[in-house]
């Protein structure tokens, strides 16, 4: 292996671990964006939806009578 084909292979080399660094720093940050999302979609939710259910169905219950 001459010397050039060396200096190339190490340059290649230095340039995928260079790529591999950005790749996993923009997932990270996709990923922290997507548990943003889903959190802010999850705290809406303190009270379960009655949205589906028929009528008369999940509303208030007297329990004076």
């Amino acid at each position: 292996m001459d010397l050039m084909s060396m200096v190339s292979s190490i340059l290649s080399a230095q340039a995928a671990n260079t790529q591999t660094q950005v790749a996993a720093t923009i997932m990270k940050s996709n990923f922290n964006a997507e548990k943003s999302a889903v959190q802010t979609l999850l705290s809406g939710q303190a009270s379960p939806s009655t949205a589906n259910l028929g009528a008369g169905i999940g509303g208030n219950l007297n329990i004076a009578a």
